[in-house]
């Protein structure tokens, strides 16, 4: 499959669901995907419970407590003033910086950050990661839509270095930082790499912008406040559904001028909505609930992986990876030498049979044999124990044996 064309987040799966004419293949995975979330709601324990596999009804349940976060007697939004307004002032001085704007999506707001950044320096060429999410998911956005060349730093499963960045062979007018870095397993730089990155890039006369989709909860790995890691780029852009629970939404922020700008090219890309209201409000909910809890699922992702590393080791496994060993967020992969299909299945039968849920998520084909799956740790987590894991790793090795012998 053409990375191109992988969908965000269950990529093989969820092609089935978006072909017209499918054939046998597709129908296949578009059943298992609709067997595998049907167990995942049906069962009484799991470790995530994302809002997006809810129901209708329950999502708007997340606004019954909007009143606690907004005026709900104020005018409603109209392209972008009133609540729209609130959020993008709350975000900025969450992450320090002088202004931001609202956009309906993550890849809106990058292609526009990055091409008014261009504009700047002269100079429309993005050095990213090979792994990083426009690279991967966005079908070639950067140059397609918005005139940009990316040129890759590095393909490595793992963050760019400080020299990486100092010795790549030609100029690039922007460095940008992908925080954590999904693909390679939700990995994030130390503290000091992250610095000597930033500061070698400065040394080329770069900007420095950060993919934060995920930046609200690097706070524990890094030890350092929201607005201490933002300040370290020129500009930053955020997410408001991947931590935060909310229904959609992204926001862009950085120097005023800069976020002016991008409104005008928000514009200019149809991303002035005209009423934003739901989004936004869901947004400061997940602002008020969920932000101030993202170090306490970090916690407990570490317990949940270390378990799962000795549960699966103790179960008779004869090798498993869990990666990153100790997890720089809540959210992490585990590695396994078998087929999609036999995990899947073993994966799939565990829910429906015990009503836990251990890996919820698609598996996906890493070579010959090898497959990689996502572990998310939210909420539902924190009332598993280490020794529940455990259990539930020896329950879903059970089930992993017996699917092989029968493959």
């Amino acid at each position: 499959m053409s990375d191109t064309a992988r969908q965000d987040p269950d990529q093989d799966e969820d092609q089935a669901e978006h072909r017209p004419g499918r054939d046998p293949e597709e129908e296949r995975l578009l059943r298992r995907r609709e067997r595998r979330i049907a167990a995942y709601r049906g069962a009484e324990r799991a470790l995530a419970r994302l809002g997006l596999l809810d129901s209708l009804r329950d999502r708007l349940a997340l606004l019954d407590s909007a009143a606690e976060v907004y005026d709900l007697d104020e005018t409603s939004d109209i392209y972008g003033n009133g609540v729209v307004e609130a959020l993008e002032e709350k975000v900025a001085g969450l992450l320090g910086k002088e202004a931001a704007a609202f956009f309906p999506t993550g890849t809106m707001a990058q292609q526009v950050a990055l091409r008014c950044w261009a504009g700047r320096t002269g100079d429309p060429t993005v050095a990213l990661h090979a792994l990083a999410h426009p690279e991967v998911y966005e079908r070639n956005a950067f140059s397609q839509v918005s005139g940009l060349r990316p040129v890759h730093v590095t393909s490595e499963p793992r963050q760019p270095t400080a020299d990486e960045v100092r010795g790549f062979e030609e100029p690039f007018g922007a460095l940008m930082l992908e925080l954590p870095l999904r693909d390679a397993g939700f990995v994030l730089p130390s503290w000091e790499e992250l610095t000597e990155v930033v500061e070698a890039a400065r040394e080329r006369d770069a900007v420095v912008h950060f993919d934060g989709a995920r930046l609200w909860e690097t706070t524990a790995h890094f030890g350092r406040s929201l607005e201490e890691i933002a300040d370290l780029a020129d500009s930053v852009y955020v997410s408001f559904y991947k931590s935060l629970e909310a229904f959609g939404g992204a926001a862009l922020a950085g120097p005023r001028t800069l976020v002016e700008e991008a409104k005008t090219w928000r514009h200019r890309y149809g991303g002035a909505l005209f009423q934003q209201f739901p989004t936004a409000l869901s947004a400061l909910v997940g602002l008020e609930r969920q932000l101030p809890r993202l170090p306490e699922y970090v916690a407990q992702a570490r317990v949940v992986a270390a378990a799962l590393r000795e549960g699966l080791a103790a179960a008779g496994l004869p090798w498993s990876r869990v990666h990153p060993e100790v997890p720089h967020t809540h959210d992490f992969q585990v590695w396994l030498p078998y087929d999609v299909d036999v995990v899947s299945e073993a994966a799939i039968r565990q829910a429906e049979e015990t009503g836990t849920v251990l890996f919820a998520n698609a598996w996906d084909r890493k070579g010959p044999g090898l497959c990689a799956t996502e572990v998310y740790v939210r909420e539902a987590a924190l009332a598993w124990t280490a020794d529940d894991v455990k259990t539930a790793a020896a329950e879903f090795t059970t089930r992993l044996v017996e699917e092989n012998g029968n493959a």
